[in-house]
Formats: C-alpha cells, sequence, structure tokens
C-alpha cells in the first residue's frame, strides 16, 4: 500500500494514559502499520493527569491558537506534542484548561460522571479534526477508537465531506466493551450539531449512553472493528445491520488482520452517508 496516511483519534494510549485495553492496542498497533510502511499520525487529549515533564510534551506553537465553539462558547485549543522515541511516532496532545486539566479522567475522586463529559467529548473531536487541517496532512484512514471519538465520523461525513483534508478518507471505528454506564448530558446532540449538519445527523446518538454513540459512529464509518470480546448485544446487532465491512475480534500482536482491513476499506467503493 506504499506511503499511506493513516491517522489514530483516541483518548488513551500507552505510556501516557492507562485505562483499558484501548492503550494497548494504540500503543501497538501504530507501530506496526508504520513498520508496514504507513505514514502515522496519532491524536488524543491532554487529561491533567498525564505528565507532561516526565513524557516531554511540549507545546506546538503553529498549530495552536485555534478555538472551538461549543454551545456558543469559545474555548481555545492548544496543541502539544510528544514523541515514543523506540518508535519514531509522534503524539500530538489536544488540551484546554477548562475541560481537561483535572486529575481524573472520566469521573471525579467519588466516582462521579463530569457533567461536561459531553462538552468534552465534542471539543476532542472537532479539536482532532482541526489539527489534523492545520498539519494539512491528508489522512486515507481515520481510525477512531472508542466512544470519545464517536463523533468524528459523522462530522466527516457531514461538515467536512468536501473538505480537501477528508474528502477522500475511509473512517474506521473501533468498538469496545461499554466505556461507561452514565448518560451524556439531555442536550448532547443537540449541541454536536455543526454546520451542514441537522438533526437527523444526531438522531441515533440523542439516548446520550455509550450503546447509542456507537450506534451514531457505525452509522457514519466506513468499516467497523470489534476491538473486544465482550461488545454489547445492542451494539453487536447494529453491526451485523449496518452491513459495513467488520474486522471480527482476534486477541493477535500481528496486527496482520487490520493491514488487510485497511486495504479492504481504502479499495472498495463503498456508499457515502449524507
Amino acid at each position: 500500500m506504499g506511503k499511506s496516511k493513516l491517522l489514530f483519534i483516541t483518548h488513551e494510549m500507552s505510556p501516557f494514559l492507562d485505562i483499558t485495553k484501548i492503550s494497548e492496542i494504540t500503543r501497538q498497533l501504530p507501530q506496526a502499520m508504520q513498520d508496514k510502511g504507513f505514514e502515522i499520525r496519532i491524536l488524543m487529549p491532554r487529561f491533567g493527569n498525564i505528565n507532561e515533564r516526565r513524557n516531554r510534551l511540549h507545546e506546538v506553537i503553529r498549530l495552536s491558537g485555534m478555538n472551538i465553539i461549543i454551545n456558543d462558547n469559545d474555548n481555545p485549543l492548544i496543541i502539544k506534542v510528544a514523541s515514543i522515541p523506540s518508535a519514531r511516532m509522534q503524539v500530538y496532545f489536544l488540551d484546554n484548561d477548562d475541560y481537561f486539566q483535572r486529575k481524573h479522567v472520566f469521573a471525579d475522586k467519588d466516582g462521579k460522571f463530569y457533567t461536561d463529559n459531553d462538552e468534552r467529548m465534542i471539543f476532542f473531536c472537532k479539536g482532532a479534526i482541526e489539527t489534523v487541517k492545520k498539519l494539512g496532512w491528508s489522512p486515507d484512514i481515520v481510525h477512531c477508537h472508542g466512544w470519545m471519538s464517536a463523533l468524528v465520523p459523522v462530522y466527516l461525513k457531514t461538515t467536512y465531506k468536501d473538505d480537501p483534508t477528508f474528502k477522500h478518507s475511509k473512517i474506521v471505528y473501533s468498538i469496545y466493551d461499554k466505556g461507561f454506564t452514565e448518560q451524556m448530558d439531555a442536550e448532547f446532540a443537540n449541541k454536536a450539531i455543526m454546520n451542514e449538519m441537522t438533526e437527523e445527523h444526531v438522531e441515533a446518538f440523542k439516548p446520550g449512553n455509550a450503546e447509542a454513540l456507537d450506534a451514531g459512529a457505525i452509522k457514519y464509518s466506513d468499516g467497523i472493528v470489534l476491538g473486544t470480546a465482550d461488545v454489547a448485544a445492542e451494539t453487536l446487532n447494529n453491526v451485523k445491520n449496518s452491513q459495513k465491512p467488520v474486522l471480527e475480534f482476534a486477541d493477535t500482536a500481528e496486527f496482520e488482520n487490520y493491514y488487510n482491513f485497511y486495504d479492504e476499506i481504502t479499495n472498495e467503493e463503498l456508499v457515502q452517508v449524507g
């Protein structure tokens, strides 16, 4: 496949943040694909418990300075970068003082789900897309991992569908076991609407639970990966009904199956969901 460009969007990655199995996959898979000749970029939030000094994060001035609008409020986006020397890979971190500078990730010290997790998710998904645009780097494949990236597919297939950066990108969404048991804010879906979008585009997301986020992402992706063995039955049913190409779960360190799946996705003429 030559120097195909592969973008990973994830909320966790080892060694920076290890919460679930996602962190292992998003550390190993990009390196495996880089070894096979892909050009790689990785984006994740800069949560407050990621140690900047130990991980040698530094701000990328040319990428920072954008504002992400949510609910008519401007939210500054700061971009930082760190390298994984052993893998020759760079990871871009999306930062915002209000949304990410906390000691905990998705719930407070008492285990209470943050009431603004919906806005944090919207900020991350919008910010990831705008950061890639500013990089001037057009990915052949955008691979989203887990619920916090679930809005990226609908944004790319609506607001950004004619944008030169993403016009030819294929979108893959990896589903994992239930990321949270709570519900997003009741206005989450309406807050998520961008230019060129209507309420219909966010209909699947409206329940605001983990299954709904996966359902919305499935609808607008070109291919689906089952990232863990224990995916919810409702979600598996949505995957089946979507009739999208699916990479079944396989606990392998070789990642040859992902390589072949990317090849299948990029070489298929798939119907664009509008």
